[in-house]
């Protein structure tokens, strides 16, 4: 095991990277918890499936956005990628997750807004993966 400081990942790396396995972790216990919900005993609905797939793939986003910093470092297109996936989750799936499972609708028109924020956060990783540079007051 290389214990070497020279070899130690960016603080914000390691954020990225534990909140992506976190957030991998919940989509697991969500997919199984609405497969045995009441409230879906007809079924789990298509908006809360969509919401589920996204969730996850956008958990290996998270992961990916934490290597990203690790091998191009820290910028402020990766720092907006990562916060980005994370407002795309909240947006989008959690508020999903809200309106079928506790009727909670208040905040329906986010849902585009978190889809949004995850198309800008595709778009900020390949921005920080073509530059490649760590900037100057960059949270490392």
């Amino acid at each position: 095991m290389i214990t070497s400081p020279m070899f130690s990942l960016p603080v914000s790396a390691r954020i990225f990277g534990a909140l992506g396995a976190l957030s991998a972790c919940t989509s697991v216990v969500f997919s199984a918890a609405f497969a045995h919900l009441p409230v879906f005993a007809a079924g789990v609905p298509t908006a809360v499936q969509t919401a589920l797939s996204q969730h996850q793939f956008h958990s290996v986003g998270l992961l990916i956005t934490g290597l990203a910093i690790g091998v191009c470092g820290v910028s402020r297109w990766s720092l907006a990628a990562g916060g980005l996936m994370l407002v795309g989750l909240l947006l989008f799936s959690f508020n999903l997750y809200a309106r079928h499972v506790l009727g909670f609708d208040a905040w329906r028109a986010a849902v585009p807004w978190g889809g949004a924020a995850w198309i800008l956060a595709w778009l900020s990783l390949a921005v920080a993966c073509f530059q490649g540079r760590v900037e100057p007051g960059g949270w490392a």
